[in-house]
């Protein structure tokens, strides 16, 4: 993602405001689970379980909207995909596999 600033200590999401640490993360596999503890893979389609404002505007995504087939990325939003004509990154916890 781009939306992110950069403090000497840790990171923050534009859009959310989330803050994670700057630190080293391990070689592990990491698993993605959605808000019902389903794990996540790529190509799999997911449904958003409640409404999401899209940050810089005023657009809103409904809950129930289903995605193309995701992308698992690295970072604070684990899922890269697109819904209702918008690229957006989701974190997991807001959505459901299809």
């Amino acid at each position: 993602m781009t939306d992110v600033l950069d403090h000497p200590d840790r990171w923050e999401c534009v859009t959310c405001g989330h803050e994670w640490e700057r630190e080293a993360q391990p070689d592990a596999a990491r698993v993605v689970k959605d808000a019902h503890g389903n794990v996540l893979v790529d190509g799999d389609c997911v449904v958003l379980i409640k409404d999401l404002k899209l940050g810089g505007g005023s657009q809103v995504l409904k809950g129930g909207a289903k995605s193309k087939p995701i992308r698992l990325v690295d970072g604070d939003h684990e899922i890269s995909c697109k819904m209702d004509g918008i690229a957006v990154g989701l974190k997991a916890c807001f959505v459901k596999k299809a």
